[in-house]
């Protein structure tokens, strides 16, 4: 196995911080800052955060998380994202994301992506040469919650049961998985991107 490594850079950190400020929720979104719940319609909620800067908002639809994460690129996703995984359009959408903030993985928080979810974004795709491109320690709000996940932006996604990225690792999640398995269920406590 290859030492992890995490890249950085000083320029894609501040177009990340200029596109998070610049993302604004849809007219009559439910929005929230890490405090509080949010829930939308008895539902749970559906949270964004910016992988680099740690920011996270949360949104009442799948649909209006997406269309935030994504900066506005990827429309009319699917309300429920059971819905989006079988949805052959949506999933052409994210594959097809630009090369400057994406959408690197969705995280639920119940198997068959129910519950509350989690959406990952980051500077870039990730490349597939053998290291952990990027790295991502969860809040205490969704630390041993995961239960499914969606990988997107080209990143096969690595589950650790401790902060930065110790422990034993299960992965690589290199497509949708409506059940990450009992090794790693309700204990992810950081993700690691590749």
């Amino acid at each position: 196995m290859r030492a992890r490594s995490v890249r950085t850079s000083g320029i894609l950190t501040a177009a990340l911080l200029l596109s998070a400020a610049a993302v604004a929720p849809s007219a009559g979104a439910a929005v929230r800052d890490t405090a509080g719940p949010l829930t939308g319609d008895g539902g749970a909620p559906h949270c964004t955060v910016n992988a680099t800067s740690g920011s996270e908002r949360c949104y009442r639809t799948f649909t209006e998380a997406i269309e935030a994460a994504s900066g506005g690129r990827v429309t009319g996703a699917p309300l429920s994202a059971t819905e989006a995984v079988r949805s052959d359009a949506f999933n052409a959408r994210m594959a097809d994301q630009a090369q400057d903030g994406v959408i690197q993985g969705t995280f639920f928080e119940d198997e068959q992506y129910g519950g509350a979810s989690l959406t990952i974004w980051g500077a870039e795709p990730c490349v597939k040469d053998g290291w952990v491109n990027f790295q991502f320690d969860l809040g205490d709000d969704w630390k041993n919650r995961i239960s499914s996940l969606q990988p997107w932006g080209g990143c096969a996604l690595w589950l650790y049961p401790e902060p930065g990225l110790n422990g034993d690792r299960d992965g690589p999640f290199e497509a949708n998985s409506a059940a990450i398995g009992s090794f790693m269920n309700d204990r992810t406590q950081s993700i690691g991107f590749s």
